[in-house]
Formats: structure tokens, sequence, C-alpha cells
């Protein structure tokens, strides 16, 4: 069984930074890709970042030149450092683990197995 576990989240003013951290269990962490989705209300989950067991990072348009996602294979931890926030990057922040078989390209919720229970992040303007 896949455990994740997000941290980090919290209230920050717009420009401000955040460092999300997703700790996993029960895989051979190295082997897997990761990735980190948002979901705002009203609005369905979307794509954010990604990262391959080799280190290869794949950003969603709106995000890329702010945040950073990075891995600790020795820790089974991805990060996704924030930087940059703007009140629309509101929204609670999942991190997934790809399945295997699934494409780099066009990432999207379907592309994920295993899920986070989340953690909330909202940048006042």
């Amino acid at each position: 069984q896949v455990q994740l576990v997000e941290s980090g989240g919290g209230l920050v003013q717009a420009g401000g930074s955040l460092r999300l951290s997703c700790a996993a269990s029960g895989r051979t962490f190295s082997n897997v890709g990761m990735g980190w989705f948002r979901q705002a209300p009203g609005k369905e989950r979307e794509f954010v970042a990604a990262i391959s067991w080799g280190g290869s990072t794949f950003y969603a348009e709106s995000v890329k030149g702010r945040f950073t996602i990075s891995r600790d294979n020795a820790k089974n931890t991805v990060y996704l450092q924030m930087n940059s926030l703007k009140p629309e990057d509101t929204a609670v922040y999942y991190c997934a683990t790809k399945r295997p078989t699934s494409t780099w390209y066009n990432l999207q919720v379907t592309s994920f197995d295993y899920w986070g229970q989340g953690t909330q992040v909202t940048v006042s303007s």
C-alpha cells in the first residue's frame, strides 16, 4: 500500500514563498515518477509539476519560472518550491505517484495512481 503525506501548506502574502513536501512510503520510491496537482474551489484538479525518477522535470505553463519540483530519493520525499506566489495559486495541493505505463506528455490526473490527502495553500492579495 502506497502512502503519500503532504505538508508545508499555509497562508502567505502575494509575492511570498512556500515549500511543500510529500513523504512517500510503501513503494520503491526511486523508480517512481512523482507529480504535484492542485484543485481550487469549484475547479477541476489540474497538473502543476512532475519529476521522473531520473530527475527530468515538467511544469504547467502557469507555474514555469516560479515553481521548482525536486526529489530526495534517500528520504523518499518530493518537494515543490513555490516562489512569487499569486492569489490564483490558492488551492489544495496534492502529490501523486505516476503510473509506470503512462506517457510523460500531456500529464493529467489519469496519468497518476496514488494520491495524498492534500495540503491547503492560500495566497492573500
